[in-house]
């Protein structure tokens, strides 16, 4: 994640110094105008200097080989924008994609374009055509996202070696039963509990409560009892701090806290993360019987469509299932040769050769 976000206060970034006049205007239109939140911001904002960074590579204005935080941008003027062509965009998600950017990472890419040369022509009209327009990359395919099953998911509590043994359950103990991203649970102030309630602020800063069962209650007691006896905490209202500095513990920190559990129980090399854990908790309650509308709310999804992935997770576990019968490998039975009925002499209803007897 780019130094533009705050990890402390994500509702603010630095200036954009190092990219084009216009793509700043833009980036500025999304924040005042569209609402948007400082991580979506940021997103195009890597996305659209990483595309100047190629078309400054393409218009031969630097050497091929200089490393690309050397690639001055600050110079390409609106003329210049207006100079690219859709042959442009093409070549550019072809190199995107000769540097194994996945379909998600190019559909992405070409989102951020999309969405930049639509500001440049519609909305302040310094562009006569839109170079991206009628470019489709198709909808990537949706892969179900990979989760511990709920055995997996006890054995990673039940092994964590830490020197901090309180704190990191009780974060564990949140991302596995909460569902929350790691952006909002690296956020969590000590003023945002309610009784048996936590306030979380999500994407594009939407809050939602999410009640908190026996489980994160009493891992939370635990670490904040921890908690209020450390000598050096400087930031008090964050819940999450590190034992040696007392300041907030970064994103980056915590997913190595993550991944130390992980090994320390054996599920490494898997590609687990904390954001598998979020697909760990949805799972388990989907698969507990949580309404899939409820679901939602808990996640903070905005659509019940982005929920849905997880009755495939279901669907896929009913097939595994069924594939686990005893009989599922039984190969196809041929059918055996008929044997003629033998005629019943005792009824002397019919004869032989099917005629009624008299």
């Amino acid at each position: 994640m780019s130094s533009y976000i705050d990890v402390v206060h994500p509702e603010r970034h630095a200036p954009y110094l190092d990219i084009p006049d216009d793509v700043v205007d833009y980036l500025h239109y999304l924040d005042f105008v569209k609402l948007r939140s400082p991580r979506t911001i940021n997103g195009y904002y890597l996305d659209l200097r990483g595309f100047f960074r190629y078309m400054m590579q393409r218009w031969q204005r630097v050497a091929d080989d200089t490393p690309p935080e050397e690639i001055d941008l600050t110079g390409i003027t609106t003329a210049d924008i207006r100079t690219i062509t859709k042959h442009d965009i093409f070549d550019f998600l072809d190199h995107a994609r000769s540097a194994d950017n996945g379909p998600k990472a190019r559909a992405r890419k070409l989102s951020a374009l999309k969405g930049f040369f639509n500001y440049m022509c519609t909305q302040v009209n310094r562009l006569p055509a839109n170079p991206t327009e009628n470019i489709s990359l198709g909808s990537p395919a949706r892969a179900l996202p990979k989760y511990l099953t709920r055995d997996e998911a006890v054995t990673l509590l039940s092994n964590i070696q830490s020197d901090f043994y309180e704190r990191d359950y009780c974060i564990l103990t949140l991302f596995l039963n909460c569902g929350m991203r790691l952006a909002e649970l690296v956020t969590i102030d000590m003023g945002d509990f309610r009784d048996d309630t936590i306030r979380i602020v999500g994407k594009g800063s939407k809050e939602r409560l999410v009640y908190l069962n026996d489980a994160c209650l009493d891992a939370l007691q635990r670490y904040k009892k921890v908690r209020t006896s450390l000598p050096n905490l400087v930031d008090r209202d964050a819940l999450f701090v590190s034992k040696r500095t007392g300041k907030r513990l970064s994103a980056r920190r915590i997913e190595q806290i993550v991944a130390r559990c992980l090994q320390s129980a054996g599920l490494s090399g898997r590609g687990f993360s904390p954001h598998k854990l979020r697909h760990t908790a949805a799972t388990l309650m989907y698969q507990g019987g949580v309404d899939m509308l409820a679901l939602k709310e808990i996640l903070g999804h905005e659509n019940v469509s982005t929920t849905q992935i997880y009755t495939h997770i279901n669907r896929e576990q009913l097939k595994k299932a069924v594939a686990a019968s005893p009989l599922a490998t039984q190969k196809y039975v041929e059918q055996k040769p008929s044997v003629p009925d033998a005629p019943d002499s005792n009824d002397g209803e019919y004869s032989p050769d099917g005629s009624e007897s008299r």
